[in-house]
């Protein structure tokens, strides 16, 4: 799983700067606009929250954990029907934002929630946070399918039977390249910044220590047998739109920015991987989407009675 100094990098250096150009209550994960692009970003976040409302039965006295919060937009969604909301981050910043706004969030590893450490809730939620529940290195090492199940197991003992998952992620796609052939040094090539390996090896750089699922069909098969699947939907084309208004929301021209982007220049002066992450100009992940080497899913998972 990505550590604590990764998604230090990934979201707590540009905490503010998010946070100026989305909102104090950033939702960094896809929209759901079910093929309505002529809904704003934030009518889309809404109908998102609504629906993992509806599918987690979260109302008065409910209790939700929320795996991976970010900046609390689903927990404040949860206290606003009345539920209870915890949150976990690895983002040192995120949770000093979050809990400005007076929600539960703490600095803990998603991977090792426990019902001794947190008790036991009416449902669980993970919008996002699950492409960073495994490394390249256990990847590679043959130990990605061990850790998923390790953590559904762990939800799972948290759960009353009849208790629900929902889980929003991306997966490779279905022209995934080789792990192998994935190769920062593809911008070297002609025409540069252009390659699979290149954009691939881009999102490397942009989330480090993170390496997604293979496939929808791998995370069903982890969660058995301690939950079995209610619904699923593709979100791969909200997730291209919303991450078209995210680019026009954290690019559009700001003094406070421009200032926070200033105290970034001695990241950028020496660190190649900051300089690749952030200010490389080109939306990896979004192309990635395009392209079909990513994928993306919404799980409603259900603890059998």
């Amino acid at each position: 799983m990505a550590d604590r100094k990764d998604l230090e990098f990934t979201y707590s250096l540009i905490d503010r700067i998010f946070r100026l150009s989305l909102g104090e209550l950033a939702d960094f994960s896809g929209a759901k606009y079910d093929g309505d692009f002529s809904l704003s970003l934030e009518e889309a976040q809404r109908r998102k929250h609504r629906h993992v409302a509806e599918q987690l039965r979260i109302g008065p006295g409910r209790r939700v954990l929320d795996l991976g919060c970010g900046w609390g937009a689903l927990l404040n969604f949860v206290r606003t029907r009345g539920g209870w909301g915890v949150g976990v981050t690895l983002s040192s910043a995120q949770v000093a934002a979050c809990r400005r706004h007076g929600l539960d969030v703490h600095l803990h590893d998603a991977r090792q929630v426990s019902r001794e450490s947190f008790g036991s809730f009416d449902a669980v939620a993970s919008l996002g946070a699950f492409e960073h529940f495994c490394s390249p290195e256990q990847y590679r090492a043959g130990l990605q399918e061990e850790g998923y199940r390790d953590l559904f197991a762990r939800i799972a003992r948290m759960l009353p039977s009849g208790g629900r998952l929902y889980l929003q992620t991306m997966v490779f796609g279905r022209n995934m390249i080789p792990p192998e052939r994935i190769d920062i040094d593809a911008l070297r090539r002609v025409p540069p910044r252009d390659s699979d390996e290149w954009y691939l090896a881009l999102m490397g750089r942009q989330f480090p220590g993170s390496w997604l699922p293979s496939s929808k069909a791998q995370i069903v098969r982890c969660a058995e047998p301690h939950f079995q699947l209610v619904s699923n939907s593709n979100g791969r084309l909200d997730y291209i739109e919303t991450i078209t208004q995210w680019n026009a929301r954290i690019g559009a021209p700001s003094l406070r920015k421009r200032l926070l982007e200033l105290r970034l220049l001695p990241h950028w002066l020496t660190s190649a991987d900051f300089r690749l992450a952030f200010t490389s100009g080109v939306s990896a992940n979004k192309v990635c989407f395009e392209r079909e080497l990513l994928d993306h899913f919404r799980f409603v998972f259900e603890k059998p009675s």
